[in-house]
């Protein structure tokens, strides 16, 4: 089989729904690349690890063409991206510590966990009201090293962790996102060499092509493609019809979710 045709049509499927929904395609890419590196009798026990290693490499180009586009249009907060950030170093690079630890299962059964919160999340658009001033210097390390440790155990970009936090702490939505999408790459970049680190010491039972975690064939396509079908999908946002693509990708996280949990029992 032509495994480079599934991830081009991969990375395809979820860039332009990264573009048009303004959501990282961990959810999406994550049961994907499962199913193919199953197929591909990759080491059992090392599958998700590599799929979210893979995964997690695929968001640190994607989150370049985000941050850049919310940039140009003023939407980022630099000041909240330079004070979270290093709490979003110290807990992606430990999430991702802490997941080379983690037996497969334990993974997928986190990852199911927060697919169903995010599709929930997606279905009700929560946004939660503000309710409090942005912490100081400690606690927006606090704050980043909460969101990098969750983000790193289920590869996102974090869009859906900090958008709410930085809603809840009085920070207009528009804002919210494009800082959001800033965040994103300190996230993937911390993430990715987390994941590299702890899969060198695995390189022996690891596949070809393998950089620790990261499987390069795979990340080569699917951002040769995510990157390409991005700035469609973006052009698209306003249309009358994103209300019914949104529903169509909800249906497909339930789907992946349900897919994956009963794999799991």
């Amino acid at each position: 089989m032509e495994w480079w045709l599934i991830y081009l049509l991969t990375g395809t499927f979820v860039g332009f729904f990264a573009g048009l929904l303004g959501i990282g395609g961990g959810l999406i890419m994550v049961p994907v690349l499962i199913t193919v590196f199953t197929a591909q009798s990759f080491p059992v026990d090392r599958i998700m690890h590599m799929a979210l290693g893979t995964t997690m490499a695929t968001i640190i180009f994607t989150s370049i063409t985000s941050l850049r586009t919310h940039h140009q249009h003023g939407a980022v907060d630099w000041k909240i991206v330079r004070n979270i950030t290093p709490g979003i170093f110290l807990g992606t690079f430990g999430g991702a510590t802490l997941a080379g630890s983690m037996t497969s299962q334990l993974l997928s059964t986190i990852f199911v966990i927060f697919i169903f919160y995010a599709a929930t999340q997606m279905l009700l658009q929560f946004r939660p009201s503000a309710m409090f001033q942005l912490p100081g210097k400690i606690g927006m390390l606090f704050a980043g090293g909460i969101i990098g440790v969750l983000s790193s155990l289920v590869a996102i970009g974090g869009g859906l962790l900090s958008v709410p936090f930085l809603t809840l702490c009085r920070i207009k939505l528009q804002h919210a996102i494009g800082t959001a999408a800033a965040i994103g790459f300190p996230i993937a970049l911390a993430g990715t060499v987390g994941y590299v680190a702890n899969g060198w010491i695995q390189s022996e039972t690891l596949p070809s092509y393998s950089l620790g975690y990261v499987y390069l064939p795979a990340l080569i396509w699917l951002v040769s493609a995510s990157m390409l079908t991005a700035p469609l999908g973006a052009k698209l946002t306003h249309s009358t019809r994103t209300a019914i693509l949104r529903t169509i990708f909800v249906v497909l996280l339930y789907g992946l979710g349900i897919r994956m949990l009963i794999n799991l029992i």
